[in-house]
């Protein structure tokens, strides 16, 4: 009796260790809401404490990668390829291949839009060599923005011993986000995206549809960590930023969410002063430097690139169309369409030289494809008065060429000239990320110039380079649309 007693007591401790084991339990809950423009705090709870991130450590990642796109250490345009362990790493994932060559900027939408874990590691290897050195590198920049209680341990988010942030930091972080590289932040509102392999849908699409003015920035859950999220929002003059830790769900979380993002808005003023938070002090890539270095130098050069100046282009005055001085002619071609002005003489009595260019009177043909020009035909006076009568006044006739083809590729938009080539490099590729819609398939271009380069995007049709000048311009970045020719 006793053994079949002792038998029965270890079948249901087993069964409640199983039961147990087998339990959810809630992650801790944590809080934070913001003004953004001003970063007061108008709600906390456990904002200080050490939780798990999970996906949220994304944010850094992405702020990383501006950051290098930035300063020069890689180029959007940079083909990065996939190691074992990127393609390995579990869900969410792009669905990447050991040894497959990938754009950058597919990675970043991947990582931003779709959270994907593999497209994260593939980042942070591209820019400081491995994911060790990239997560020593994003706890550097956590710590120079002020998240003193931030640790990071991989690029990704994924539950690993001293990953750790609170939601006071993520908060920070994603106000951080916002305002040091607002050209990028459009990314975070984003349903959808290209990823270079497939198209990519957004895991916070739930609140972006149904919270007026939500915009961002980044979801991110683990079994540890439950479902966290940093959610901003603007409506008119105000912005509020809102962080959870530890929800049950995505409903409950999003409904918690769209609660604080409510209580943000009843608290913060209608008016405030914007003070934008102080970027972190950039150190370059150490790591990446390090390793690079030979051998034989026995120390690390590490180099600090700081822009002394706006690399905002300056809008360029437009060329006055060129004019060319012809004799009247007497036929014009019928595919252009003639305006007669009269115009008085310059001087009472010129000379056929002061305002013609001898041609011989002919016909004037204007290719429908040719860029707009204006021809000014004038009829040369009488070099002075005769008995019959005083000296008839110059004629000027403007000629409009025909309506450029509006199905040609061969438009382009400029966006600034620039000292250096490495200055248009720059405005290009942050211009490229701030509207990506419509320049997706537009062409880069630097083009030499007598003092400076431009920076163009070619290769577009009229209408594309219209709806791009126009989406930079509500962007306060400055845009020229460039005809064919």
């Amino acid at each position: 009796m006793v053994s079949l007693g002792r038998t029965v007591l270890g079948l249901f401790a087993c069964i409640l260790a199983l039961l147990w084991a087998g339990a959810a339990v809630p992650a801790p809950y944590a809080a934070m809401v913001i003004d953004a423009r001003t970063g007061e705090v108008l709600h906390s709870r456990n904002a200080d404490t050490k939780l798990h991130p999970a996906s949220l450590t994304k944010m850094m990642t992405l702020y990383v990668a501006f950051q290098a796109v930035e300063r020069g250490e890689i180029s959007l345009d940079t083909r990065v390829t996939v190691s074992q362990l990127a393609a390995n790493e579990p869900p969410s994932r792009l669905g990447l291949r050991a040894g497959q060559r990938i754009a950058l900027r597919y990675l970043i939408r991947a990582a931003a839009i779709r959270s994907a874990n593999d497209a994260a590691t593939a980042i942070g290897q591209a820019i400081s060599g491995s994911e060790r050195n990239f997560a020593r590198r994003m706890t550097q920049t956590a710590q120079a923005m002020g998240m003193r209680n931030t640790t990071f341990r991989n690029a990704h988010g994924l539950t690993q011993s001293g990953h750790l942030s609170t939601a006071r930091d993520m908060t920070t972080l994603g106000r951080h986000v916002l305002y040091d590289f607002p050209e990028y932040y459009n990314l975070f509102s984003r349903q959808t995206a290209n990823a270079g392999i497939k198209t990519v849908r957004n895991t916070n699409r739930r609140l972006l549809n149904a919270y007026r003015g939500a915009d961002g920035i980044k979801t991110g859950y683990t079994r540890a960590a439950g479902f966290n999220l940093v959610a901003s929002a603007e409506r008119g003059s105000e912005r509020i930023i809102a962080t959870v830790f530890g929800g049950r769900s995505v409903a409950s979380r999003n409904a918690r969410v769209a609660e604080l993002l409510d209580m943000g808005f009843s608290r913060a003023p209608t008016h405030a002063r914007v003070r934008k938070p102080r970027p972190p002090r950039y150190t370059g890539n150490g790591a990446t430097r390090q390793a690079a270095a030979p051998a034989n130098t026995g120390r690390t050069i590490r180099t600090t690139l700081a822009v002394a100046r706006s690399l905002r282009p300056q809008l360029r005055p437009v060329p006055e169309p060129p004019v060319l001085m012809v004799a009247a002619p007497t036929v014009v071609d019928e595919a252009v369409q003639v305006a007669l002005t009269v115009v008085d003489p310059p001087a009472p009595t010129p000379t056929v030289t002061d305002i013609v260019q001898t041609v011989a009177p002919t016909a004037l043909s204007v290719s429908p494809m040719a860029r707009p020009t204006i021809v000014q035909v004038a009829q040369a006076p009488t070099p002075a008065p005769t008995e019959q009568g005083a000296t008839l006044p110059a004629k000027t006739i403007a000629v409009a060429a025909a309506t450029v083809d509006p199905n040609s590729t061969d438009w382009a938009i400029n966006v600034g000239k620039f000292e250096s080539r490495r200055q248009a490099e720059r405005v290009l590729i942050r211009t490229a990320l701030a509207e990506m819609t419509t320049l997706d398939g537009a062409v880069r271009k630097v083009q030499p110039r007598t003092r400076g380069y431009e920076a163009l995007f070619v290769g577009m049709t009229r209408d594309r380079a219209d709806l791009a000048c126009r989406r930079l311009q509500a962007q306060q970045i400055s845009c020229l649309m460039v005809s064919p020719g």
